[in-house]
């Protein structure tokens, strides 16, 4: 099982787009909400030339980057709440024997503690962050190096996560994934998952019924201790 974080684990795709609207407020340039709204999912690499027309790698956006990292972990991390369901679902797949592991566009010094915002920290060793490819969601690197750390077969290696670029980048990525709506986006954006709940809880809920159950049954171990 490979985890999206942000809008999947934890409740802050609002707070990644105020931290980046106010960052380059910082420095003169005047975004629109609901494009860089639209834009979270991606990378830096991704969104800065996406809404503003700036390379993330030049020197102004280095320091815009910067800039939004700063104003996420003083104003909105402390914010931040977990989705219901989050730890309950990693906890309930870790018991039934699967690899859990992370792909998300964060940075790494984001990462920890967006997981510890979501109460999993502790049970997912495995993570791949923005810092372990060259681009970013929907280009499938970030999720290809979690599956290639994993060393779980594609065809019993599924994604959970909230954008239309967790899907491409899965399915990219060649393995299924599982779309979930908390994150802003409909159900109409995220028709090409296999499949399709509200959220964590959601799917904890009608987990003997997902796909999940049905890798449960193959897998043939014993339960964990976690």
């Amino acid at each position: 099982m490979i985890f999206d974080v942000d809008g999947t684990l934890v409740d802050s795709n609002d707070a990644h787009t105020r931290a980046w609207i106010d960052a380059f407020a910082a420095h003169g340039i005047t975004v629109a909400y609901d494009s860089v709204r639209r834009a979270i999912g991606m990378g830096g690499d991704k969104l800065m030339p996406l809404v503003a027309g700036i390379k993330e790698d030049s020197a102004e956006g280095k320091k815009i980057s910067q800039r939004r990292a700063d104003v996420f972990k003083a104003v909105w991390l402390p914010r931040l709440q977990p989705f219901p369901g989050a730890r309950d679902l990693v906890a309930r797949l870790v018991d039934d024997g699967f690899t859990v592991a992370v792909a998300s566009s964060a940075k790494e010094d984001e990462l920890h503690p967006l997981l510890e915002v979501a109460g999993v920290a502790d049970l997912i060793p495995t993570r791949t962050s923005s810092d372990d490819a060259a681009r970013s969601k929907p280009d499938p690197d970030i999720v290809t190096a979690a599956v290639e750390r994993t060393r779980c077969p594609h065809e019993r290696t599924v994604m959970i996560g909230d954008t239309p670029y967790d899907v491409e980048a899965a399915k990219r990525a060649g393995i299924q994934i599982i779309g979930l709506t908390c994150g802003g986006w409909t159900r109409g954006d995220l028709l090409d998952a296999s499949a399709i709940y509200v959220d964590v809880a959601d799917l904890l809920g009608k987990y003997e019924e997902s796909v999940l159950a049905h890798i449960k049954s193959d897998l043939g171990s014993s339960p964990r201790t976690r």
